[in-house]
């Protein structure tokens, strides 16, 4: 199948640090992908560059076909990438159905459409479980909560890949179920990629895992063969378990 994503020798370098460091990357259209490495790995940066946050020092981007290496995000974003963190920042004096109100108006040609919009904001905030609380100021929800208005803002775009910042952190074990539950429904539609701590939750939702450090990929795969790879478990799943 011909990756919707794929990177060649992504860098990004700060001074002396190579943050990201010749990265060659490739994502199947429909994956749920997970990146996991140790705090400093380059997992964030990475994202950065696939949504346009930042720029790479060298290297190549390239989504479904088109060479988006030096294309701003804002026209990523048209291309169907959405980053939470890079678009969905929470406007805290807006209530959260006129956060999600802003990203379901770039995605209609008639964004002046009332009842379009309200139909738009609804269904993203009833995927999020955030339906009951669409009046609710962004700044008066709780940060997981606010978490899920930022997963809903991106869901608004209708992404066709959906790259998630440690989406889980903040979150209820009750609301983690749920949130497993969506990222599954999402994929239905939409490529997913996401950055996460949570060993459990990676192990449950990845079709494959890539895992970083010191701004290379140290090891890709299943979540049986990350979790059975020495090098991961020396580089990573063995710190965060003691």
């Amino acid at each position: 199948m011909t990756p919707l994503l794929t990177t060649k020798g992504l860098s990004r370098h700060f001074g002396g640090l190579r943050a990201v460091d010749g990265v060659d990357f490739a994502l199947i259209p429909g994956e749920i992908r997970a990146i996991i490495g140790p705090n400093g790995a380059g997992k964030t940066t990475f994202v950065s560059l696939l949504s346009g946050r930042i720029r790479p020092s060298s290297g190549m981007i390239v989504f479904d076909g088109a060479d988006i290496t030096t294309m701003p995000a804002y026209k990523r974003v048209r291309l169907g990438v959405a980053y939470t963190f890079q678009i969905t920042s929470v406007f805290a004096n807006l209530t959260a159905f006129d956060n999600v109100a802003l990203p379901v108006q770039r995605t209609l040609t008639d964004s002046r459409s009332k009842g379009a919009v309200r139909t738009g904001v609804m269904a993203a905030l009833e995927r999020t479980g955030l339906a009951d609380r669409a009046g609710t100021l962004a700044g008066q929800l709780s940060y997981g909560h606010q978490r899920l208005l930022e997963v809903a803002m991106g869901l608004a775009l209708k992404p066709r890949l959906l790259i998630l910042d440690e989406p889980t952190q903040g979150l209820a074990d009750s609301e983690i179920d749920n949130f497993v539950t969506l990222v599954r429904e999402i994929a239905r539609n939409a490529t997913v990629l996401l950055i996460e701590h949570n060993m459990p939750v990676v192990m449950q939702l990845a079709d494959r895992i890539t895992v970083f450090n010191s701004g290379k990929i140290l090891a890709e795969g299943t979540p049986e063969q990350i979790r059975a790879n020495p090098e991961v478990q020396d580089a990573y799943l063995g710190a965060t378990h003691g």
